[in-house]
């Protein structure tokens, strides 16, 4: 297994961090606990969760797993809040409110003193981002939290932040967690640009695009089976493009003797920004297709192969004067 740091805190990560939204959904709790163990055999060091994953129960196992190794410190440990956990219009968000008592709620599930990266899942319209940063830099005094994080900010809200926790003496965002892959480029434009200039660590997720670059996906290969059946994940790939890039990626892997998932995760990671893709498993031998990534020689020129089978995303309004 490599390692990277995440930005500037130095703490160093395995290059590929596992993905836990299957425990107690798509996994039951025998197959998690064998996917826990697999990725300890194999160096991951690395752990994503969310409060909200299969209605908390992710969080459940993944501390039962932990615990019962005895790796707590060990191991890095993502968690998130945002979404709703409870009725009642408080039970969701970014408030004050809401983030202490999400935050020993995790805390308890994970059978932990601490979250090592607690990410604000969602952006919250209802919170002024004042409100949230600073509850955030409290639990950093407190010890319950070591950094915080972010996901699916746009990257001007972001850096945004950035500045308001500068000007404050608060904690900042340390790690951010966008979607990348070879169909949902977005990230290139200005989230990966930002992240590098003000030395962010970055975990993307969805590397294999939902199932999408698996192999088993095109425009006439519609599984019955599977997360594209899922209506949010229909909305997330829609139309024809999606499906003619994952005929064209099966084809080049096909040509050139390379297992899709593999070089699906192998190109996310190759980017300079990036720490770590997110992999997520429903078996042992999924994820082992998943580890086959470090087998493959990413080179340059083998990324810009892979890239050149997708649409690159408009750089937007910034020019630079010839």
């Amino acid at each position: 297994m490599n390692y990277r740091v995440i930005g500037r805190t130095g703490i160093q990560v395995s290059q590929l961090c596992f993905g836990t939204m299957s425990f107690g959904s798509y996994a039951d709790e025998a197959a998690s606990r064998a996917m826990f163990a697999r990725c300890r055999e194999a160096g991951i060091n690395f752990f994503d969760c969310a409060n909200s994953y299969a209605g908390s129960r992710a969080e459940s196992i993944l501390g039962a797993c932990i615990d019962e190794a005895g790796c707590r410190d060990e191991i890095v440990l993502v968690t998130k809040v945002c979404r709703p956990m409870r009725d009642g219009v408080n039970g969701r968000g970014l408030s004050r409110h809401h983030i202490m008592r999400e935050v020993e709620q995790s805390l308890r599930r994970l059978r932990t003193d601490r979250i090592d990266f607690y990410f604000m899942h969602h952006y919250d319209p209802l919170t002024p981002v004042e409100a949230s940063l600073r509850a955030f830099d409290d639990l950093q005094r407190q010890g319950k939290i070591l950094y915080p994080a972010v996901s699916n900010w746009a990257a001007w809200r972001i850096a945004k932040a950035l500045g308001i926790s500068e000007r404050n003496a608060w904690a900042r965002f340390e790690l951010v967690q966008p979607m990348y892959n070879l169909v949902k480029r977005q990230a290139e434009v200005e989230l990966f640009p930002l992240a590098q200039s003000e030395q962010l660590g970055a975990i993307v997720y969805s590397p294999l695009a939902s199932g999408l670059l698996t192999g088993l996906y095109g425009v006439d290969r519609r599984p019955a089976q599977g997360r594209l059946n899922e209506a949010r994940y229909q909305a997330r790939y829609a139309g024809r493009a999606p499906y003619e890039v994952a005929d064209a990626f099966t084809a080049f892997c096909r040509a050139r003797g390379f297992a899709p998932p593999a070089l699906a995760v192998a190109w996310a990671m190759s980017h300079p920004a990036v720490t770590a893709p997110i992999v997520g498993a429903e078996t042992v031998e999924q994820l082992d297709g998943y580890l086959a990534a470090f087998d493959i020689p990413m080179d340059a020129a083998l990324r810009e192969e892979v890239g050149a089978l997708s649409d690159a995303p408009d750089g937007g309004v910034e020019r630079t004067v010839d």
